[in-house]
């Protein structure tokens, strides 16, 4: 991957104030560094040593941001309760997570995410279902909330197709 943000990341957060973001299976961290950039605090975890080595020397001393080493899958990291204005998933699936995910965003919140498809195209490497998103599904857990953005584009290259949503979590009604 380049050291670029996603567009879509870049789009779903540009105007919006920064706060407190989590950016789920970071690799080098691309997504961490340009919220820190932005003004945003951010904790980034990866289940590889390597990776998280490589954002603190590319994001420096006084970045904001907090890089941890965490296996997801082993329940290294616990997604906390109504405490992130933002939470964002790139080419990483775990759905045991989507639980954590739409707690652990406030409610205005946002969620950003890239997540590949299952993709019956002959060019397309196979790849472990687990790992892969039905049609709609990703939509689906987001069910409820206001989408901003959803996704499936169909691919003229031998790229995998990939579901991208922008959801916010929405307001809860002031008793």
């Amino acid at each position: 991957m380049n050291g670029f943000p996603a567009p879509l990341l870049v789009s779903a957060v540009e105007g919006i104030p920064a706060g407190r973001a989590l950016d789920l299976a970071c690799g080098a961290g691309r997504h961490a560094i340009y919220l820190a950039q932005r003004g945003w605090t951010v904790t980034a975890l990866d289940s590889s040593g390597e990776a998280i080595g490589q954002l603190r020397e590319r994001a420096g001393q006084a970045s904001g941001i907090d890089a941890r080493v965490a296996d997801l899958e082993a329940g290294e990291f616990s997604i906390a309760s109504d405490a992130w204005e933002l939470i964002c998933d790139f080419l990483y699936l775990q759905r045991s997570l989507f639980p954590q995910i739409r707690g652990g965003i406030r409610p205005g919140g946002l969620f950003v995410a890239t997540i590949c498809m299952m993709d019956a195209a002959p060019a397309v490497k196979p790849m472990n279902p687990a790992y892969l998103l039905e049609p709609g599904e990703l939509r689906g857990e987001f069910a409820g909330w206001d989408i901003l953005h959803y996704a499936e584009p169909k691919r003229r290259d031998d790229r995998r197709r990939m579901a991208e949503l922008v959801a916010r979590r929405p307001y809860e009604p002031v008793p």
